[in-house]
């Protein structure tokens, strides 16, 4: 298990330079969006101190089979899959669906000869249940669903289990679970979005069930569902619903997209579900007590991207008027004591990387302060973690360090393209970026450079608690 694990962080590669690619590409587009959106909703902040500059403000903000516009497979007519999707592939079928998870087959009974005639009769997909389409490491690990009709050569089975008043929805547990950043990106958001309209009333069956993972998060998942989930891997019953999902709607990196919602759900419903789970008492920043200092927490990591000086960035927060809550999450981190401490927050900095996933914890109107490593990683920063802060209706602020700043400095002479043509190593592909900017590399920040990101994210605070002050 764990040389399957090691082989899947190391082979990466392949997604990634597709990630690589396509950001690049989209880069200017998402941008100039970005400056729609920030001109839209100017309550939100997203600012970025780059290298060579002070603070400015700026924006917020493959491969298919059968490429299909409809998802309703209830008439008999229309494709039960839409395999076009750039983030997930998914099913949707109404009417007679019977599952044998044991055999990992999904049968959608024809009630009418509407399907022989719309040509559709021998319709069959073959589905991963997860959302990170376009990785093909990651979903090697997935297990495939069959999806079909049923035909003359191929009845479907006789039903042994019936859930007729509750619908049913199929995915997977495994590949980068246990990441928080995954845990969210690749699974419960898009389990929010695909699920939270059904208010409970709708059954899991998980593939490749990692029953440490369904403990974690138990508080979200209860919420979700009521019913207990289902190992379908292990199942040998033939369970008969009036309506299945196979796969999970993504739309976004670690957000959600309002507009191809189908409840219309945006990151906001999704991070006031989470509070209501893991009972966070502050949906939004707002005053404190005359001696009480905005709380800060700092991000911190022990090996790569690491701050080399902790004591000075605590030192500096205090100086500032922030009190400092020091903190680093793991796998085996009590998810609910940890989003107890994060929601406590009126701010969170921290080092690109997974822990920053905690900012969904924040209450609304919180600042986040991203910390980028050298290596031209500005771009990932925003779409990882930038976009889904503002999303989520935080303030954003970047900060991309200066070579200085970095332990690179400590390796590579001045003149190295290390320094020199960073964007070099970006088009070697992602696990040359990995490598050379993400894996070893840590940060000491330049506290005077800094200095004015603290004070800037102070501002935001104070203003925020002002206007929450006002109103009450």
């Amino acid at each position: 298990m764990e040389k399957n694990k090691q082989q899947l962080m190391k082979n990466l590669t392949k997604f990634q330079d597709q990630k690589v690619g396509l950001m690049l590409v989209a880069c200017f587009l998402a941008s100039m969006l970005f400056l729609v959106l920030s001109k839209a909703n100017n309550d939100i902040s997203l600012r970025i101190l780059t290298p060579k500059s002070s603070l400015v403000a700026v924006s917020a903000g493959l491969k298919a089979d059968d490429k299909t516009d409809s998802v309703d497979g209830g008439n008999g007519t229309s494709p039960l899959c839409d395999v076009a999707q750039p983030r997930s592939e998914f099913c949707e079928m109404d009417g007679d669906v019977r599952i044998h998870g044991n055999s990992s087959t999904v049968t959608f009974v024809s009630t009418t000869s509407a399907a022989a005639a719309a040509g559709r009769s021998d319709e069959s997909y073959r589905i991963r249940p997860y959302a990170r389409k376009g990785d093909d490491t990651a979903m090697s690990f997935i297990r495939e669903v069959h999806v079909r009709r049923d035909s003359a050569d191929e009845p479907p089975p006789r039903c042994t289990v019936n859930h007729t008043d509750t619908p049913a929805i199929v995915f997977s547990t495994s590949a980068y679970a246990g990441n928080i950043f995954h845990d969210y990106s690749d699974i419960l958001i898009p389990l929010f979005l695909t699920s939270r309209q059904y208010d409970g009333e709708v059954r899991f069956l998980v593939a490749n069930i990692n029953t440490w993972w369904l403990n974690k998060y138990q508080s979200v998942l209860g919420r979700l569902t009521k019913y207990p989930v289902i190992d379908f891997d292990r199942d040998a019953e033939v369970r008969c619903f009036s309506r299945v999902v196979v796969g999970l709607k993504c739309s976004k990196e670690l957000s959600i997209d309002p507009s191809a919602s189908p409840s219309g759900y945006a990151m906001p419903d999704f991070t006031r579900f989470l509070r209501a789970s893991y009972n966070l008492t502050r949906d939004a920043v707002g005053p404190r007590g005359p001696k009480e200092r905005p709380r800060m927490m700092i991000i911190s990591r022990s090996r790569a991207r690491a701050f080399r000086n902790v004591d000075e960035i605590v030192r500096l927060a205090r100086e500032t008027g922030f009190e400092a809550v020091v903190a680093e999450a793991g796998v085996g981190t009590d998810v609910a004591r940890f989003a107890a401490t994060v929601n406590s927050c009126d701010a969170m900095m921290g080092v690109h990387g997974a822990g920053l996933t905690n900012l969904l914890y924040l209450p609304a109107n919180a600042t986040v302060v991203q910390v980028v490593p050298w290596g031209g990683l500005g771009w990932v920063a925003r779409y990882d973690y930038g976009v889904p802060a503002a999303d989520s209706g935080l303030h954003y602020l970047q900060y991309e360090i200066r070579e200085e700043e970095s332990s690179l400095v400590e390796v590579y002479a001045r003149d190295h393209a290390v320094f020199k043509d960073p964007f070099k190593y970006h088009k070697l592909g992602w696990m040359a970026i990995r490598e050379m900017f993400m894996d070893n590399q840590t940060v000491k920040l330049d506290i005077d450079r800094f200095r004015p990101v603290l004070l800037e994210a102070l501002e935001l605070v104070r203003k925020q608690q002002s206007v929450a002050e006002s109103v009450q």
